[in-house]
């Protein structure tokens, strides 16, 4: 089934401890995108500027992804990310924000999406992503992520949006910062009773944890030994998962489970190279090869 996925496209300036890469494809759709790809036809709508490269378009479209919802603003300039990862790779300072087209993003989608059964609201302002919702009326599941930014300072717009979703996507810190509780079992649960039917709390290197309707479980992080750039993990973690969801048309809790597990894979591969670099490399019998590997590690 298709994905639309609604969110940021941008050009990301990122610097390592031991590289720097400038210009690279970015934004949390994007990431999102390119990791569901493998799994499903995806539906992207983002806002670039003039200044956008046609080969990223190129790209996107290379891989199946429907482009008809990005939207270029002539005159405009392409939001824009700079940002530093310290040596533990898993702390980064951002050095410098450009929101530039991104920061006026009303998205109107295409006709042929509003038919979406499968939808997917990336990160950002929780009114826009309300206003997506509204446009996509028959849709079956619906996930969203979000951020502090997002929970400090437009708490009754989010307090809106958790009570459509279908499921909500957060790290351990943003959970915290939502629920008030240090203790990520009573935080997840605590989400739960907000609207969200399942919560994901991502924990970056250490997996993630679930809390759906009648069970709880902790997914851990595929042991990766070459972590190059962390930039769009928690993005490909999400495309994994709702690509394996839209593929299999189902979001029963072993779907679920398994989802998870291959947003997992998906994410692993992405950390392997600078952007999106790893992922041009793979193909989905790579990330099946890997989710094999995956099941063996967790049986016992």
């Amino acid at each position: 089934m298709p994905l639309v996925v609604v969110g940021s496209v941008a050009i990301d300036n990122v610097e390592t401890p031991t590289q720097r890469r400038d210009n690279l494809l970015g934004g949390s759709a994007t990431h999102f995108s390119v990791a569901a790809s493998f799994f499903t036809g995806v539906r992207l709508v983002g806002v670039v500027g003039s200044d956008w490269p046609e080969e990223h378009t190129q790209m996107l479209i290379s891989r199946g992804i429907d482009t008809s919802g990005l939207h270029v603003v002539e005159d405009g300039k392409t939001f824009t990310w700079t940002g530093r990862y310290l040596p533990n790779m898993n702390d980064r300072e951002t050095l410098d924000v450009q929101l530039n087209v991104f920061g006026e993003f009303d998205p109107v989608l295409p006709e042929s999406y509003k038919r979406a059964k499968y939808v997917f609201l990336a990160n950002g302002v929780p009114g826009v992503q309300m206003k997506v919702l509204s446009q996509v009326p028959g849709r079956r599941l619906a996930v969203a992520d979000t951020m502090d930014l997002w929970i400090n300072t437009m708490r009754g717009d989010l307090d809106k949006l958790l009570g459509e979703l279908d499921g909500l996507v957060l790290n351990d810190a943003e959970a915290k910062l939502l629920t008030g509780s240090e203790n990520l079992v009573a935080a997840g649960k605590a989400v739960q009773e907000m609207g969200p039917k399942f919560v994901i709390i991502k924990k970056g290197e250490h997996g993630a944890m679930f809390f759906g309707e009648h069970e709880t479980y902790v997914m851990p992080a595929f042991p990766t030994p070459r972590v190059i750039d962390p930039t769009g993990a928690g993005d490909s973690f999400a495309g994994g998962m709702m690509g394996y969801l839209a593929e299999q048309d189902a979001f029963d809790p072993e779907t679920l489970k398994t989802a998870m597990a291959y947003g997992v894979v998906v994410a692993s591969f992405n950390v392997e190279g600078f952007g999106l670099e790893r992922m041009h490399e793979v193909g989905r019998e790579d990330i099946d090869k890997r989710m094999d590997a995956f099941r063996k590690m967790l049986s016992f």
